[in-house]
């Protein structure tokens, strides 16, 4: 089980690198509700004297203890229940068609506005209530309740928080993302501080068109994890371009397979085995932080968090031919493996058995 310290670097640095735009997206109209009636609301001089940091820091304070909250329940439940790859695969594509019919309901599609689901009554209410305030507790109440609108990158982390087993981890790694993700919300806070009335209908058009984009960046990660679309650098191209290694050694009629995990990469990506031979694969991390520390291998069911140095072995059986991939625990990189008959030797065929 990964540290507490190191679960809430992998949220930290999944938060700067991936779920700022996608928080954004799905929350930034909450935030420019609130900056936006403020703005009208205040006096020139009062809001110049409230500066960025009064609505702005209140909206991420309150999001922040939210999600922290969330991540100790999450690691509470992860204790008992353990979700497989295939499980959270499905999740985030689910949560790629929820991100989807939000987009479009942005964009005016009456259509799918039936579709789309809605907070429950009384949080509706408070939500409408909330945003149309000027009070100075408004953004702290909007940031708190971002929990209940959570992106396909949000959902991603929750999924961590759960395999993270204890509260104490749990929190870690959500609250490290909520901080990740600050940079942009607080870059997003200034334009509509500076511009919110002006440019409110044009947000909304590019937020719906961002969510669009993260709805099929989040499909096809969870495609990815389920194992049911292969990773983008098992391209030919990908593969030849990486210099050749000692990936695959055999002692003892035991096959080896070394897999680095990079910050932003596994290397190498394609890699070519013997079918029919006991099998290990052994997954090498130096100093590394990130999604790719939750190594998973759909088709065996197999999800680890690496350690941030070390090596970690993972029993493959003995392989039939075919391909098997490998994937970060948010589908966002990975590789495969191609087990192949030794040079000579030949498949059986059903008709030559009968014979």
């Amino acid at each position: 089980m990964a540290s507490t310290t190191t679960l809430f670097v992998t949220g930290l640095t999944t938060g700067l690198f991936a779920g700022g735009a996608s928080c954004a997206a799905v929350q930034g109209g909450l935030l420019a509700s609130a900056v936006g009636r403020r703005a009208t609301a205040w006096s020139s001089e009062a809001w110049e004297r409230s500066g960025l940091f009064a609505p702005v820091g209140a909206f991420l304070g309150a999001k922040l203890a939210s999600h922290t909250l969330l991540g100790a329940a999450l690691g509470l439940v992860g204790a008992a229940i353990q979700p497989g790859p295939r499980a959270r695969a499905v999740l985030l594509i689910a949560s790629a068609v929820l991100m989807l019919l939000f987009a479009l309901d942005m964009l005016g599609v009456r259509a799918v506005r039936r579709f789309v689901p809605r907070p429950p009554a009384s949080w509706g209410r408070r939500v409408r209530r909330s945003a149309k305030s000027t009070a100075v507790t408004t953004p702290a109440v909007l940031g708190f309740l971002t929990v209940l609108i959570p992106c396909g990158v949000t959902l991603s982390v929750e999924l961590i928080a759960v395999t993270a087993g204890s509260p104490l981890a749990g929190a870690a790694v959500m609250a490290g993302f909520v901080l990740g993700t600050g940079p942009l919300f607080a870059v997003l806070g200034f334009l509509l501080r500076s511009a919110a009335r002006r440019w409110q209908g044009r947000l909304s058009i590019v937020t719906a068109v961002i969510v669009l984009a993260v709805a099929l960046w989040t499909a096809g990660s969870g495609l990815r994890l389920g194992g049911w679309w292969p990773t983008p650098a098992t391209a030919p191209a990908a593969a030849a371009a990486q210099p050749p290694q000692k990936t695959v050694t055999t002692t003892d009629g035991v096959q080896t397979i070394t897999v680095q995990a990079r910050t932003n990469s596994y290397a190498p990506t394609a890699i070519t085995a013997t079918a029919g031979v006991p099998t290990k694969l052994v997954v090498a991390t130096d100093n590394t932080n990130g999604c790719v520390r939750s190594f998973v291998v759909p088709d065996e069911g197999v999800q680890e968090i690496l350690p941030v140095t070390g090596k970690t072995p993972i029993d493959l059986g003995t392989p039939k031919p075919g391909t098997l991939n490998f994937t970060c625990g948010m589908g966002m990189y990975g590789g495969e493996i191609t087990f192949q008959q030794p040079t000579g030797s030949r498949t059986t065929t059903p008709k030559e058995t009968a014979r």
